[in-house]
């Protein structure tokens, strides 16, 4: 897919833009703050994998290897690279904020995440 990447001078932003007809003139503005003076950038390859490699990738022990279940940090990125992986939308955007809580080690309670061991 000819997707390209553009810069902006502006807000530094990276927007990326599906071009299907190269011979047809573009102009792109920035998705974040609507400039116009943008510079493409070299983007990074991105691989299409299928979901069985994604979920043998996730099931591999090697990565288990740093996981520290006594960690809310190391859980978050866990299940951040779970979700990422299958494609699932973790939710609203309250989940979203209770792993980011559980990363930092606030319950938004005055007090510090509870370890496994403690439940």
């Amino acid at each position: 897919m000819p997707i390209y990447e553009y810069q902006c001078t502006a807000c530094h932003a990276i927007s990326s833009f599906l071009i299907l007809k190269r011979d047809e003139p573009f102009t792109p503005v920035c998705k974040r703050c609507g400039g116009g003076d943008l510079t493409r950038v070299l983007s990074r390859v991105n691989v299409r994998l299928s979901e069985e490699t994604r979920l043998d990738r996730l099931a591999d022990p090697n990565r288990l290897g740093g996981l520290d279940e006594n960690d809310p940090k190391s859980m978050a990125r866990l299940m951040k690279e779970m979700a990422a992986a299958t494609g699932e939308d973790l939710g609203a955007e309250e989940i979203d904020q209770m792993i980011e809580e559980a990363a930092s080690g606030d319950t938004g309670e005055g007090e510090t995440a509870a370890s496994c061991d403690d439940l």
